[in-house]
């Protein structure tokens, strides 16, 4: 399998040759690309080093897929310059996911919507990923009505800069700023730019997307996304009203059963997600699963992951693995 890897010198590109490593993705040649000012860089995969290439250049040597990670313009333009070549792309910038000629999808959930002629496939928002990793099951037995999702996300998801601001500020040093306000010792409420409603562009990814990997317009979500000086992964508060009555046990057997996600829920040993320990795993961790006492049919959850892992890289090589394994390729 040739593969390209598209942003391979950013955060998520990093990232995505760690996974592409370990879950030993049967890659024959890889093919690292990078915008012009990257060009000429060296890389190492599986301890041989490889010379960083332009996008140009990688279209002509028509991979067999391409994983992009190199942001919502890079993709736009080049994303159909790799698929007419006859490469399938997935991509994960927010270029395409809301387009209704492409699929978006958690494998977890909805990979049975693709096909061969998919040649761009959406990857989700992080914050959606793990979120509804932990919901679908609940979905599927129960029904979802309502879910009011807080996330506390980490800086990673702003990328290289916005770490880079972190270190300057734990050090005191002035240097370039990813956000409008320092991040050591703050939250910030702010994932993305203002919609004119008045929620971020985050935000709206988490109503938007929800529906469409779903498959269900009826479920009515709201959410409040704030940036948190953690490097570890993605946390989330989430509270989702269910369409018929469950019992508590139940839910924590059915999560702890369904792919992708481990139960970490034992009040007695302070067992819980946390960031800490997510990092650099693949899996969602979900917890402090409880009843809702002030209405009926409701669920608290906290969820958390890694959000440059399965909320980018592995979620991304996931769909490629499935594309293989049902010879869609």
């Amino acid at each position: 399998m040739r593969v390209a890897v598209v942003g391979v010198t950013g955060m998520v590109g990093n990232v995505m040759l760690e996974v592409l490593a370990e879950h030993n993705f049967p890659v024959t040649e890889l093919i690292p690309v990078a915008s012009e000012k990257s060009v000429g860089k060296k890389i190492v995969f599986k301890g041989t080093e490889y010379t960083v290439i332009g996008l140009q250049q990688a279209v002509s040597l028509k991979p067999d897929v391409a994983l992009f990670s190199a942001g919502a313009s890079v993709s736009k333009e080049w994303a159909p310059k790799f698929a007419q070549v006859g490469t399938t792309v997935v991509d994960n910038s927010s270029a395409w996911r809301m387009d209704p000629t492409k699929k978006l999808v958690i494998p977890e959930i909805n990979a049975d919507v693709l096909t061969k002629d998919d040649k761009i496939i959406a990857n989700p928002n992080c914050s959606t990923i793990q979120m509804l990793v932990a919901l679908a099951p609940l979905q599927r037995k129960y029904g979802i009505k309502r879910v009011v999702v807080s996330t506390y996300q980490s800086i990673t998801g702003t990328g290289v800069k916005a770490v880079r601001q972190l270190e300057n500020e734990y050090k005191g040093e002035k240097g370039e700023m990813a956000y409008h306000y320092q991040i050591h010792r703050n939250a910030i409420p702010h994932c993305d730019v203002f919609e004119e409603n008045g929620y971020t562009k985050e935000e709206m990814k988490l109503v938007r997307e929800t529906k469409k990997i779903l498959r269900d317009d009826s479920i009515a979500v709201t959410a409040t996304a704030v940036r948190i000086p953690v490097v570890g992964g993605h946390s989330e508060s989430v509270n989702v009203e269910l369409k018929t009555d469950f019992d508590i046990n139940e839910v924590r057997t059915l999560l702890a059963q369904s792919a992708g996600i481990k139960v970490q829920d034992n009040t007695e040993t302070n067992t819980y997600p946390m960031p800490l320990y997510a990092h650099g795993k693949d899996d969602v961790f979900v917890g402090r699963i409880r009843r809702d006492e002030s209405q009926p049919n409701t669920l608290n959850l906290w969820v958390v992951a890694d959000n440059l892992r399965k909320g980018a890289a592995t979620n991304t090589i996931q769909i490629a693995e499935y594309l293989i394994k049902n010879k869609l390729l």
